[in-house]
């Protein structure tokens, strides 16, 4: 699938400089009325608005997590970005795994942005960096061998320690999000963190799709399944890069003074620090030049 590869690296390059430009115009922009309080559209109780720049009509707390997410896609991000995509093209096994990780990093956050945020002029600067994450992370998949991709990771590599981890993650977030939403359902309340939004896209993101996924990627990887060796690593790499962007905002939402809620900081953190630790775990134990393929599960 080498025929891919000018495309990957165009889109790549692209989404690089696109989320550049968006990330330093949220940052650096300020103009606008300030905070002011406004009445909720559900009659609730009034709702802080951020009142400044790019965001100035998200929530206090919405805005300053956007904030934050915009410092790690300029530090981490974008030079992950670019780092792995030089080194994908100079076939780098490592550098193929890597980058597909940070390009579903760049998917859920532009996707995240681009359903989340109230509508504001980069509207379709966030649904083009949505799409053009997705296609060069489903091109990216594509250029996989998936049946001899076992044969470049280390047989020390620890498939059920890695699987393990994957499967706790899908668990406790699964947990987390469905307990703020029973109570609420049960209670004939709004959810905690709903504020000025109209539903839970973050939640809905994690609950249809990163769940389900990180449960999937931990049993095959666990079972040395093929799609294990790609799904796990894709899994780890993205929860690094999305684990430390969740680390920052809930730092800077301490910082600012916005209600959060101290349990999922405390959860977030450990689990971004195990995310590290199992990045660089499964990034040490891949061989640029394969070894004798292994019997696999097909």
């Amino acid at each position: 699938m080498a025929k891919y590869k000018l495309s990957i690296s165009i889109l790549s390059i692209l989404i690089a400089i696109a989320s550049l430009l968006v990330a330093l115009f949220g940052l650096l922009t300020k103009d606008g009325p300030g905070e002011h309080a406004v009445p909720s559209f559900r009659g609730e109780d009034e709702i802080i608005l951020y009142g400044k720049g790019l965001y100035q009509h998200e929530p206090l707390s919405g805005a300053v997590q956007v904030l934050a997410q915009d410092v790690v896609t300029i530090i981490i991000g974008i030079p992950l970005l670019l780092l792995s995509i030089y080194l994908y093209r100079r076939q780098s096994v490592k550098g193929h795994l890597l980058l597909t990780g940070t390009l579903a990093y760049f998917l859920y956050t532009y996707s995240s942005y681009s359903f989340l945020l109230m509508y504001n002029n980069f509207f379709l600067v966030y649904v083009a960096l949505m799409s053009a994450s997705f296609f060069a992370f489903i091109l990216s998949i594509m250029c996989f061998d998936i049946n001899n991709l076992s044969s470049y990771f280390a047989r020390k590599l620890p498939t059920k320690l890695i699987g393990g981890f994957l499967i706790t993650v899908g668990i406790l977030i699964l947990l987390m999000w469905v307990g703020r939403i029973i109570p609420s359902l049960m209670n004939g309340t709004i959810p905690y963190g709903l504020e000025i939004y109209t539903t839970l896209v973050i939640q809905a993101l994690d609950l249809g799709f990163v769940v389900p996924l990180a449960i999937l990627a931990g049993i095959l990887v666990i079972k040395q399944n093929s799609i294990g060796y790609l799904l796990a690593p894709i899994m780890i790499m993205k929860g690094f890069t999305l684990g430390t962007a969740v680390t920052v905002m809930a730092i800077t939402m301490i910082l600012s003074g916005v209600q959060t809620s101290y349990s999922e900081v405390i959860i977030f953190s450990i689990i971004n620090l195990l995310f590290v630790f199992f990045m660089f775990l499964i990034l040490s134990n891949v061989n640029e030049l394969p070894d004798e393929p292994q019997k696999l599960e097909l």
